[in-house]
């Protein structure tokens, strides 16, 4: 068990900090396959009748209440075992993740093998999301230790894997299903068994390799600023402090708005492009698989780009451009112009999966790097919220809505009000002000 500890994974003198990002990757590509889910929707309603629902079949949007539990359990494990991870270090906290997410693809494939939905809940929902949250934090802070110098690019590495999980998982799915599927079987269930198996050696590569930077290690060369910006502080709030501050629920309002707008499609993809566009289900997986490019390469180039322009004029920029895209979705639809469709949900997807690399630099920047970690933990309980609000938003108006008009137009209405939930998160980034020095820590305290 030592070989797991934070102090087996101090790195030695010489280790490259560019040896860590690959680790962050392997683990958040793993989990990241939440992200692909939508791909098992259409094939978990039809476990029973195979080539078409049946009377005893799941609808979709129950299978889809399994991928609500996975997110906000995300949430919550990561707030609930925040300060853990920080003592424990990422090698234990990736083995812990990984034992959870891929046990949990195992149960599910026993789950949809015996048709059962409350073993679908607890196998990706409850036990699969506990892993998700904690593979989720595990590389944020570490990164963020190894790169001072650059804290929104290093979240950005930290976090883009797992908005690239869907890349391959979607695709890998849609093929391994195919792959299975018989007379009497979708292929589902033996497709989670594969994709368990191949995850369980990607994660335990990010775990072997990961390390932790020296205490008081610092880029060769670099010197921290004298003078910071407005919003970025040089003390410290502990994290029990800082979710009494009204900037931590000011993020936390950001944060879970910015979320439940895009966790929405995400979560529904598949089933919306072939409903409003008719395509097929190849092509689905492949959209599927291009919005997961999108969030990846978004949580890379926002977050980079936040250490130029500063983390709120990147949130105002996330939620104004945002806002338009979404409302120009409707008439899209209207055009039958599926080739705009993808280029705005893409879009829309790069700053969906920038708002979550930039979070954690926007965490440093009010509250300094002791227990940040610890801090984004609780934080991304916005998500779990976001994880409700945003998929039974989409799939459950959007079923309502199909039962009174062509599958085609049931989803426009429910943009519009994506767009309010973008307003709110504005207004919310609008009123972030500097922390208060009352609630920094006593020896970081400016006289």
């Amino acid at each position: 068990m030592s070989f797991l500890s934070r102090e087996a994974t101090v790195a030695p003198p010489g280790f490259s900090r560019w040896l860590v990002p690959p680790a962050a990757i392997a683990v958040h590509m793993c989990i990241g396959q939440v992200y692909g889910f939508s791909v098992f929707k259409k094939p978990l309603a039809r476990v029973l009748g195979v080539t078409a629902p049946v009377t005893g079949d799941w609808s979709e949007a129950d299978v889809g209440v399994a991928y609500s539990i996975a997110l906000a359990l995300l949430g919550l494990s990561a707030a609930v075992f925040g300060k853990w991870v920080e003592r424990s270090g990422p090698r234990k906290t990736m083995m812990a993740s990984m034992i959870c997410f891929c046990s949990g693809l195992v149960i599910t494939a026993i789950a949809v093998r015996l048709h059962q939905l409350w073993l679908l809940y607890a196998g990706y929902g409850l036990i699969g999301g506990i892993g998700l949250g904690l593979g989720y934090i595990a590389p944020v802070s570490t990164l963020m230790k190894w790169f001072p110098d650059r804290p929104g690019m290093a979240t950005g590495m930290a976090i883009m894997g797992f908005g690239g999980g869907a890349l391959i998982g979607g695709p890998l799915a849609e093929e391994l299903m195919k792959r299975f599927a018989s007379a009497n079987s979708v292929g589902a269930s033996e497709a989670l068994l594969v994709m368990a198996g191949l995850y369980v050696l990607s994660m335990l590569f990010g775990a072997l390799i990961v390390r932790v930077p020296p205490e008081d290690w610092t880029p060769k060369g670099w010197v921290p600023k004298e003078h910071t910006a407005k919003l970025v502080t040089t003390a410290s709030v502990a994290v029990d402090t800082a979710w009494k501050t009204p900037q931590f629920w000011l993020l936390w309002v950001v944060l879970c708005m910015n979320v439940s707008a895009g966790i929405g499609i995400l979560g529904q993809a598949a089933p919306m492009i072939q409903d409003m566009f008719k395509v097929t289900p190849a092509a689905s997986a492949g959209y599927v698989g291009l919005l997961s490019l999108c969030n990846l390469g978004g949580r890379f180039f926002w977050s980079s780009m936040s250490d130029l322009i500063g983390r709120k004029g990147v949130y105002c920029i996330y939620f104004i451009l945002g806002a338009a895209l979404y409302a120009s979705v409707p008439w899209i639809q209207g055009q039958g112009s599926v080739t705009l469709f993808v280029i705005a949900t893409g879009l829309i997807l790069t700053m969906y999966g920038g708002g979550f690399a930039t979070i954690p630099a926007y965490l440093r920047d009010l509250f300094g790097s002791y227990q940040v970690g610890a801090i984004h933990g609780r934080l991304i309980t916005a998500w779990s919220m976001a994880a409700i609000i945003g998929p039974q938003l989409m799939d459950r108006l959007s079923a309502a809505n199909k039962k009174i008009m062509p599958p085609e137009q049931a989803y426009n209405s429910i943009f519009y009000l994506l767009v309010g939930l973008l307003i709110v998160g504005l207004l919310a980034n609008l009123l972030v002000r500097p922390v208060d020095s009352k609630y920094h820590r006593a020896e970081n305290t400016q006289s």
